[in-house]
């Protein structure tokens, strides 16, 4: 059977240009690097990174890179605080620009991740999916996506899978190129931007638990 043009640049082309592109940004861009985790480490301490499981393709669970956001407060209990009160007005504006999600360039070097798929979520939703929001597990999650230019973190979670199902069943060139300009253009603009962490976030398995009827407080 014939392969489709779409199935060889997914398969074959779109890894190269992952590539190609990630060594460059990061000649390129060294210094960048090097300010932001001079500034992480200034402002927030150590470790510089913040390294957290999430799942990939097939729901293979590989380490995410992020430049760390948040300070390590602790109640008298020894207990982290609740991510608003530790996340700053530097970790704030890491986020709003993005620039926190730099460092997952590595993992796109790695293989965990492509420029462009749908955003890698937190492991803790896996149990929450239907089959079809399933799907966007079939392709590499990445840096940007389709639903990252149509709403950002400020789409409802049906609008986002939306989109991520929808790049899953058309994803080509001309897709990837245009959701990167639009990407460049939304972050240049920091538009559609609500910061997890901000309390202004429901957590995805939080709510599935609401609409299935279920106490958010203790799961069940």
């Amino acid at each position: 059977m014939k392969r489709r043009k779409h199935d060889i640049y997914a398969t074959y082309i779109k890894r190269i240009i992952d590539i190609s592109c990630s060594i460059l940004t990061l000649i390129l861009f060294w210094w960048v690097y090097l300010i932001i985790a001079v500034l992480v480490k200034f402002k927030l301490g150590s470790p510089v990174l913040f390294k957290q499981n999430r799942p990939g393709k097939d729901e293979k669970i590989f380490k995410l890179y992020k430049f760390r956001s948040m300070t390590d407060e602790r109640d008298e209990n020894g207990d982290f605080l609740p991510d608003e009160m530790r996340l700053t007005k530097f970790g704030q504006i890491l986020r709003s620009t993005s620039l926190d999600e730099l460092p997952e360039l590595f993992n796109i070097l790695k293989g965990d991740m492509s420029i462009v798929g749908p955003r890698p979520l937190a492991v803790q939703y896996l149990p929450y999916y239907n089959s079809e929001e399933r799907r966007r597990h079939s392709v590499l999650p990445g840096l940007t996506g389709l639903a990252q230019i149509n709403g950002r973190n400020t789409a409802n979670w049906p609008e986002r899978f939306k989109y991520d199902i929808e790049y899953v069943e058309n994803v080509s060139f001309m897709m990837d190129v245009s959701i990167m300009l639009k990407t460049v253009s939304k972050v240049l603009k920091r538009g559609d931007v609500t910061v997890r962490g901000s309390g202004k976030v429901i957590d995805f398995d939080k709510y599935r638990m609401q609409e299935q009827g279920q106490d958010i407080n203790n799961g069940k």
